[in-house]
């Protein structure tokens, strides 16, 4: 066995972790900011191993679990949980199995079942969600609205709007009534708007409106529920039927503010077509006019108005409006962003101006603003479409030194791809040691990508190692990488090492459960 705990060791970590109200933004992956975080753990990093590697499907969990005397916190718990996200069954037979072990009233936490339930609704497995929210009472565990809004949030993002509309009306009667009249769950207007929200997020603005009109008697109407509205139907591009909500607010006395101002521009400029040049006016001409009612009601435009339409003049590629814009912005007084800047940055250097660019970037540091990952891809991607090696080299070297910025998985596999093209493995090999060591990756993008590039330069030894390297780890391989792995070693002659490949994959489909299952490779034929 490569991972063992000790016999004699009992694994004990103190905790703490305040659960924050249920907030209505999501990050960028979708997830919520109210559950716990990954926290460096040794012992759940192996523990999580442990039950990846020999978890037996037929049971509820190992037996050697309990010849190894493990006590669990309640952080130890929920980070095991964490690191068993993407394993949903086995993460489910180990919750199962702690609610067995003498401690599991103190281990066992609201935010433990909020966290089991947000693994088990990411891949739909709903009615076991419902079962564990049904359990929560009988073991003594308060369920609070974030658990509702979990699973209101995952059951959207499978498009079943209806249930999560049930799931949100028999909140109430799960809820501890006492609490919610000292405030412990939330006010109801938060959740409502994050019902919204949540709909108007994932395009489901008509049922939001539905529900809005339906339900509205119910709730003190204000502007942070007309501005998501307001959003949703810029986002599916009814940038008339957002306005109608903005005059509709606006009859019913709810004053807009700068946030309901900056959604609608954000509608115009955002999804607009600025080719031909009459499309680019238009959109310029309509911002202007958002700008314009601002100011009649007294509202002044700020960073994020201008960032917007200055996102425009960057996307037309249009470099002098571009610092024409910036320059406006900070004769107002008003101080650009690390977004602004790399709006400006992107435009420069899409257009071939890097000193530009380069002076730009200059200007941000001295003016105190920390330049992003986002705003160092911009140079990556323009050296990348001038195959300029040295470039792209003394630049991602010179944001190692510095510190300031830590590139994130997109940086990573921009610099992969562009060395892997020029031939460069040497520097690839730096990149991704690099990665490994940062923690931010590599990930099931960087492998493929890799992956594949080492097979066009007919490496399959090293692509081979990678594959297995990325299953051990969780990630499940997309159908065409296997393929073009299996295609090459048959025409390089070499069906010995495919042999071996295949059956490290069959060890480990046990991983990946059914979806595995859908990768059956035909047999070749050279």
């Amino acid at each position: 066995m490569a991972l063992r705990l000790s016999q004699t060791r009992t694994l004990t970590i103190p905790i703490s972790l305040p659960l924050r109200h249920f907030s209505s933004t999501l990050d960028d992956n979708g997830n919520s900011d109210s559950l716990p975080k990954l926290e460096p753990s040794n012992d759940a990093e192996l523990l999580s191993q442990l039950l990846i590697h020999h978890h037996n499907p037929y049971h509820v969990m190992e037996s050697s679990l309990q010849l190894h005397g493990i006590t669990l916190s309640p952080n130890l718990l929920n980070q095991t949980l964490l690191r068993l996200y993407h394993s949903s069954k086995v993460a489910l037979a180990f919750f199962h199995y702690s609610q067995f072990l003498p401690t599991a009233t103190t281990t066992t936490t609201t935010t433990t079942y909020n966290l089991i339930i947000d693994i088990l609704s990411k891949v739909r497995q709903f009615d076991a969600a419902w079962q564990l929210i049904i359990e929560m009472p009988q073991r003594n565990v308060v369920p609070n609205s974030t658990t509702f809004l979990i699973l209101i949030r995952r059951l959207i993002s499978a498009g079943l709007t209806r249930q999560a509309i049930r799931a949100f009306d028999d909140m109430n009667s799960f809820l501890d009534v006492e609490k919610a009249a000292m405030g412990d769950i939330g006010n109801a207007n938060d959740d409502f708007c994050y019902l919204l929200d949540t709909l108007c997020k994932y395009g489901y603005v008509k049922v939001a409106v539905e529900v809005f009109n339906k339900r509205k008697c119910g709730f003190r109407v204000n502007v942070r529920m007309y501005t998501i509205l307001i959003y949703g139907w810029c986002k599916i591009s009814r940038i008339d039927m957002a306005e109608r909500f903005l005059k509709e607010m606006v009859e019913r006395g709810i004053e807009p503010n700068a946030v309901t101002y900056n959604v609608l521009l954000n509608g115009i400029c955002r999804r607009a077509s600025l080719h031909p040049e009459e499309r680019f006016e238009r959109t310029i001409r309509n911002a202007e006019k958002v700008f314009d009612e601002m100011s009649e009601r007294g509202i002044e435009p700020d960073v994020t108005s201008f960032s917007i339409v200055l996102h425009v003049y960057s996307r037309a590629h249009k470099p002098e409006l571009t610092l024409d814009k910036l320059k406006m912005m900070k004769e107002k007084g008003i101080c650009p962003t690390v977004a602004t800047y790399t709006s400006v940055v992107k435009c420069l250097s899409s257009c071939g101006r890097m000193e530009d660019a380069e002076e730009l970037l200059r200007e941000m540091v001295s003016n105190g603003v920390s330049p992003s990952a986002a705003t160092y891809n911009c140079f990556f991607k323009e050296y990348r479409g001038r195959k300029d090696v040295d470039g792209a080299l003394r630049l991602y070297r010179k944001m190692k030194e510095d510190g300031s910025c830590v590139p994130s998985m997109h940086t990573y596999n921009i610099l992969v791809g562009t060395f892997l093209k020029l031939n460069r493995l040497e520097i690839v090999k730096e990149i991704w040691d690099d990665m490994k060591a940062s923690g931010a990756g590599p990930d099931l993008d960087a492998y493929t990508l890799l992956i594949h590039g080492l097979c066009e330069k007919l490496k399959w030894k090293e692509a081979c190692n990678l594959l297995v390297e990325m299953i051990e780890k969780g990630l499940l391989p997309q159908k065409v990488t296997f393929e073009t792995l299996y295609r090459g070693l048959i025409q390089s002659d070499m069906l010995r090492t495919w042999r071996r490949l295949k059956k490290k994959l069959d060890e480990e489909s046990i991983t990946f459960g059914s979806e595995f299952h859908t990768y059956h490779l035909k047999p070749y034929r050279r």
